[in-house]
């Protein structure tokens, strides 16, 4: 995982809407993807690019259409490296808050 491109992938927030409109129906073309934006083609084609960069978006060809789907890959990465640990250390305090106030012992 390229991890600069992802999260700088991540970092637009016409990026974040692209993923988000991908999840809600994968599979969209340019032009459907364009309704939903206030920006030319060629930007939201910009964008697509840096997302497959990112290897965030794949594309396949269904004769003259190229349709694009989410790749959830990187993400998972990102959260395994970057926000699993974090989340671990947190409810295991939650966890031995709750038997404090409940007055478990160990």
């Amino acid at each position: 995982m390229d991890a600069d491109n992802v999260f700088k992938a991540l970092g637009d927030p016409t990026r974040r809407k692209l993923l988000d409109l991908l999840y809600e129906k994968n599979g969209q073309t340019l032009n459907q993807l364009c309704e939903h934006l206030d920006m030319a083609r060629q930007s939201t084609s910009q964008h697509l690019g840096i997302l497959e960069e990112a290897n965030l978006v794949s594309t396949v060809w269904r004769g003259r259409e190229k349709l694009h789907f989410i790749n959830p890959v990187p993400l998972h990465e990102v959260y395994e490296r970057w926000v699993r640990k974090f989340e671990r250390q947190r409810l295991n305090l939650l966890h031995d808050l709750k038997k404090e106030l409940e007055g478990e012992k160990e």
